[in-house]
């Protein structure tokens, strides 16, 4: 079997990409849509570090160019035998062209229990809900966002005296544990013949 080649998308501090490297999983490539701390992590480590910056395709304008931006990312990965991909905290919806290129293959993280709570601003809804608990889902991406086959979860409990950036941090330290166990189990698949799916809930 062809060894899988792991890249993972990266937009800001890189704390889920640094839980990754804890866990011993062999990052090939880091890649990101602007200057972050997170791809300062993947050069520490050894990853091959790629910088597509959203600025060179309209920026966060309205004109964004999205079509355009998600072929050259593309284009990068497949260069570099990219054969799965994790989303840790991107901050750019990719179009169909790249789900297209990973079919199936492309794994993103949420803090909530899916399919509740969809969208940026999912602890907020909940926290606005009254719900007793929520947590975080690890799920195979697709074009519909926060959608597509869910892998692993696992709850947080909602505390009284909660906010959201207390919550989300409580949320983000079992993300940081979650998200690596499923991307070795999902790796051991692939190494196996496996897809991804076979591992769905």
């Amino acid at each position: 079997m062809t060894p899988v080649r792991l890249a993972v998308l990266v937009s800001g501090t890189g704390t889920i990409l640094e839980s990754f490297y804890e866990h011993g999983l062999n990052v090939s490539v880091v890649a990101s849509d602007r200057e972050c701390r997170g791809l300062d992590v993947a050069r520490t480590n050894g990853s091959d570090v790629v910088l597509v910056e959203r600025k060179a395709y309209g920026g966060f304008a309205k004109d964004f160019d999205r079509e355009a931006y998600t072929l050259a990312l593309t284009k990068e990965l497949v260069s570099r035998g990219v054969t799965l991909v994790a989303m840790a905290g991107f901050g750019t919806i990719l179009s169909a062209t790249f789900h297209d290129a990973f079919p199936g293959r492309v794994l993103n993280t949420h803090p909530s229990l899916l399919p509740d709570f969809k969208g940026w601003h999912a602890v907020r809804l909940a926290l606005e809900a009254g719900v007793r608990e929520t947590g975080c889902t690890v799920h195979i991406a697709t074009t519909e966002l926060d959608d597509g086959p869910i892998l692993a979860q696992r709850s947080v409990p909602v505390l009284s005296g909660d906010n959201e950036e207390t919550l989300h941090e409580r949320i983000k330290n079992v993300e940081r544990t979650l998200y690596p166990e499923v991307l070795v189990r999902v790796i051991e698949a692939l190494e196996h013949g496996d897809e991804p799916s076979s591992l769905a809930q």
